[in-house]
């Protein structure tokens, strides 16, 4: 069996533009950017808050050695 040649996805393709139009079609692209984008940004999130407890678990150390001096 082989794979569907250049004709066969020009079909496909044609009759996916005429079931749901361009702006359809282009409008759950944008949907799908946008998703990854907060799921990118979700990801990033999750690793702020560990930085910040090790920065604060810190931060006490600092005052109580100024408070020394």
């Amino acid at each position: 069996m082989h794979g569907p040649g250049l004709w066969g996805i020009i079909i496909v393709a044609v009759v996916v533009v005429l079931l749901f139009g361009r702006g359809k079609i282009s409008g759950m692209m944008g949907e799908m950017a946008s998703g990854i984008k907060a799921f990118q940004k979700g990801m990033r999130d999750e690793d702020k808050p560990q930085l910040n407890a090790s920065t604060q678990a810190e931060a006490p150390h600092e005052t109580e050695k100024a408070k020394d001096a």
